[in-house]
């Protein structure tokens, strides 16, 4: 039996003076598909840093992180299992580098290509194969800073899918994407669905949800205070209560949207 994503404990995380997370207890499966979310600010990307052990939470009785089954980790060989798209990344996909680049920086934990890295004809192999997973075979050859930010965005799941991760961790997917792009990312992401790998997406929009997302986890003021199948957990009340406004909610097709 395959372990689980992640199993968290008591979990407690600061971020300078502030307590980013508060005492979360959480268990996501192996190939589960997950959204978790939440107002700015309420420790959804946090939680997404303690995965990738980009944060270290508290050291308190009770508390434990397991991660794929194991509480130690070398960070690289980690993040080698976890495909991962964040704003950070986008941010640093301004720098002159071709979508082919992008894709085999997913070997090296990078952005870009350097000379010290060894690139392997597998790695080409796995890199064309991914950009034509994510249809975007035709920007191999083009600058990202010549890439609407929809195509990049595409071209950093590339690169996240580069080592066949075990999951991918998605942070504001829709970030900066205009109504076409945030489309065709929704689409893109229910062909990965359908391929098995777990998708783990931390947003606060409501309408980034594709209907494969099984289940809801709903943050504020660092804890969990909804955890559930997707149908079952969001309801108008309690994502009035979760963003601190009267809000209507619809479902259509297992796309939600909030008015």
């Amino acid at each position: 039996m395959q372990a689980p994503l992640i199993e968290f404990e008591h979990l407690s995380v600061m971020r300078g003076e502030t307590l980013a997370l508060n005492d979360v207890s959480l268990r996501i499966g192996a190939g589960e598909h997950v959204a978790i979310l939440g107002p700015n600010g309420c420790g959804k990307s946090t939680l997404i840093k303690a995965i990738t052990r980009e944060c270290y939470p508290l050291i308190r009785e009770g508390s434990s992180v397991r991660i794929l089954g194991r509480d130690r980790w070398d960070v690289v060989e980690l993040r080698s299992m976890l495909g991962i798209v964040s704003s950070d990344l986008m941010t640093a996909c301004s720098q002159d580098a071709t979508g082919r680049d992008i894709a085999l920086s997913g070997f090296f934990s990078s952005i870009g290509i350097w000379p010290h890295h060894e690139v392997t004809v597998e790695m080409q192999e796995r890199a064309e194969e991914a950009l034509a997973l994510m249809e975007v075979s035709h920007l191999a050859d083009r600058w990202t800073d010549e890439m609407s930010s929809g195509e990049a965005r595409r071209v950093l799941l590339a690169r996240a899918l580069v080592h066949r991760p075990q999951a991918l961790i998605l942070d504001e997917p829709s970030t900066a994407l205009d109504l076409f792009a945030q489309h065709e990312l929704r689409e893109i992401l229910r062909k990965l669905a359908a391929t098995g790998v777990g998708i783990v997406m931390v947003t606060h929009h409501l309408s980034d949800l594709i209907p494969e997302m099984e289940r809801v986890i709903l943050m504020r003021g660092g804890q969990v205070v909804a955890d559930g199948p997707t149908g079952e957990t969001l309801t108008a009340e309690r994502l009035s209560g979760l963003f601190g406004l009267k809000l209507e909610l619809m479902e259509r097709g297992g796309y939600y949207n909030l008015w």
